[in-house]
């Protein structure tokens, strides 16, 4: 395998497979709508084919110009994009989908790939464009690929679960590192030993390249961090990162409600732990960076940038007065 096509490939997990693919002595060519700034706009090493992926016409065209050994599909948010990728690329050698850990339908501690059942995927659900459809629309994308590979091609899926890291347009990393970054004082519902895992984006994106590489047709890996940790730790991470300390302050549901606030408005909470199994992946031969390392790269990049998560942030002064009732206590 020489030459990639990241059909994406220049804002987060599409910009670190790009860099991933080219420390690693591929070709590239980036597939896009060219709507984002490219951040290989002067790197003479990566191609760039403008069309829109749900163009039949502009995916064929992308094809016949990059004639790909390799395509990493980042941006198929509907399972009929998968179908028309798969036909397109049907003779590569190998077609990553990227899907995602909500593509998993029951709540259970790991959740395995081929034993954990998925969501299912009416009509309706795979031509909406809500969020409360994801789930369904990748997890019918990972049936697209499973067929495609019982027809032959060697399709494969990559199912990371919150991704954070450098250049993470969705900012909910940014909302807590902001929080780390300008408070003492950081109100965490519950008691902090919430889970929910997370995968590096770098990580992320060498998963896909060791997929591409070394996995099997018709498969789908999970990706996330190798080693988990709970909303607390995390924290713990990001201040030493920033080499601070904070008080984490745990409030539960009666506390929160004094400011008008519920375990809902924060992000990256969930009542529930959710856990992948990485174990498939890791005996490819991928390996995970370590938490420490993936936490000051963050930091590093997110103290550069304009980002500060403030679409996630529940108010500082409710918090506020959470902590004023908590104080009392």
């Amino acid at each position: 395998m020489t030459h990639a096509l990241v059909i994406g490939g220049t804002r987060f997990i599409g910009r670190h497979t790009v860099e991933e693919f080219l420390a690693h002595d591929y070709d590239v060519t980036i597939f896009n709508r060219g709507n984002h700034d490219n951040p290989f706009a002067d790197d003479e090493r990566v191609d760039h084919v403008q069309g829109d992926r749900t163009d039949d016409m502009d995916l064929q065209t992308a094809s016949l110009a990059a004639k790909p050994d390799v395509v990493v599909d980042c941006v198929a948010y509907k399972p009929a994009e998968v179908e028309r990728a798969v036909e397109v690329f049907s003779d590569v050698d190998a077609y990553v989908y990227i899907s995602s850990g909500d593509a998993y339908g029951r709540e259970e501690i790991p959740k395995r790939e081929g034993e954990t059942p998925m969501r299912p995927c009416t009509p309706d659900q795979a031509e909406d464009d809500s969020g409360e459809t994801y789930g369904n629309r990748k997890a019918e994308g990972d049936r697209v690929v499973f067929e495609a590979a019982e027809s032959g091609v060697d399709a494969m899926s990559v199912r990371p679960c919150i991704v954070y890291g450098p250049h993470d347009y969705t900012e909910r990393m940014d909302y807590w590192l902001n929080r780390v970054e300008n408070y003492d004082r950081i109100v965490v519902p519950g008691d902090g030993q919430n889970v929910w895992h997370r995968a590096y984006v770098e990580d992320v994106a060498s998963a896909l390249r060791v997929v591409a590489e070394e996995g099997e047709a018709g498969e789908v890996y999970n990706v996330g961090d190798r080693r988990l940790v709970t909303l607390e730790e995390m924290l713990d991470l990001a201040a030493d990162a920033m080499d601070t300390d904070v008080d984490v302050v745990h409030a539960g549901e009666r506390e929160l409600a004094v400011g008008g606030l519920d375990t809902s408005k924060f992000v990256l909470y969930r009542d529930y732990p959710h856990v992948l199994d990485t174990n498939k992946l890791a005996s490819l031969g991928w390996e995970s960076t370590s938490l420490e390392t993936a936490m000051a790269r963050t930091v590093e990049e997110h103290c550069e940038s304009e980002r500060d998560g403030a679409e996630y942030d529940p108010g500082r002064e409710a918090e506020e007065r959470v902590l004023g009732v908590l104080d009392t206590l």
